[in-house]
């Protein structure tokens, strides 16, 4: 008895095993509109950001597909920023719908004038952001003035907080548009973004002083919906860390030999 019970845990953990890796190896990406929905994802400037931002005197701007809200006081210091891109893709389980990752297209770039112990002048643009929502992680495309050039799908934040919700909105009586609102929040940059921050814009002294200081970029908020659909299937959720896996698979080790010395006792 003792033997089964020993072997049909190993089982257990092995099916399990595989039923994990085999959920992830079903993710696809697949263009937004093909499956079909719509939708965009928002950066909102925290206040850290915008602070480091007026210390540098620096522009903000849209680009590409992207639309910006820019505020300001009557002394000209920012009050408030957010930057609207349109979503392009989707990284999901087709099976149940849940949904690992979004891209989107457009972005924004600044623009940091010559300032004394501040900034040599320069011009940052981020663009194309791809979260990962597993990894916690949010890559760019960034085009960097001062040597920099253009680097592709450059992890630029990690992310600390996730959630969603459901939402219905009504266009007109009869048309509805059912949705899923996901926030990332706790956005902190990575050395990789923050020197491409640096260096493409220039930063001296107090313009890099002032970067390290901003501990929270702000929150990208992504709303994705497809019209008079009811039964709205789409969630979020998260694949395990290769961490994860590894613990498993140390755990299944050790199983196996648990079941060894017991068999030569």
């Amino acid at each position: 008895m003792k033997r089964a019970i020993q072997f049909r845990d190993i089982a257990t953990a092995s099916a399990l095993l595989l039923g994990l890796a085999t959920a992830q190896a079903s993710v696809i990406t697949t263009p937004i509109d093909q499956i079909p929905l719509s939708g965009a994802a928002s950066l909102s400037f925290s206040g850290d950001l915008l602070g480091a931002l007026d210390t540098g005197k620096v522009s903000v701007t849209a680009y590409g597909a992207a639309i910006s809200t820019i505020t300001k006081d009557n002394d000209g210091f920012y009050t408030g920023g957010t930057v609207s891109a349109p979503l392009t893709t989707l990284t999901y389980d087709p099976a149940n719908f849940e949904i690992f990752g979004m891209g989107s297209t457009g972005g924004l770039t600044m623009t940091a004038p010559i300032l004394k112990n501040v900034s040599s002048g320069g011009s940052l643009t981020v663009t194309d952001l791809r979260a990962d929502l597993s990894a916690q992680t949010i890559y760019a495309t960034v085009i960097g003035g001062n040597g920099v050039g253009t680097i592709s799908d450059m992890a630029l934040w990690h992310f600390s907080g996730l959630s969603s919700q459901r939402y219905t909105r009504y266009q007109t009586i009869d048309t509805s548009f059912s949705g899923l609102s996901v926030a990332i929040t706790g956005l902190t940059i990575t050395q990789q973004g923050f020197n491409a921050f640096t260096q493409s814009l220039g930063l001296l002294t107090l313009g890099k002083s002032a970067l390290m200081g901003v501990t929270d970029y702000g929150t990208i908020t992504s709303t994705i919906e497809m019209m008079d659909a009811p039964n709205f299937p789409w969630s979020v959720t998260s694949v395990p860390e290769p961490s994860t896996y590894a613990l498993m698979g140390l755990g299944l080790a050790g199983l196996v030999m648990a079941a060894k010395r017991r068999r030569s006792a």
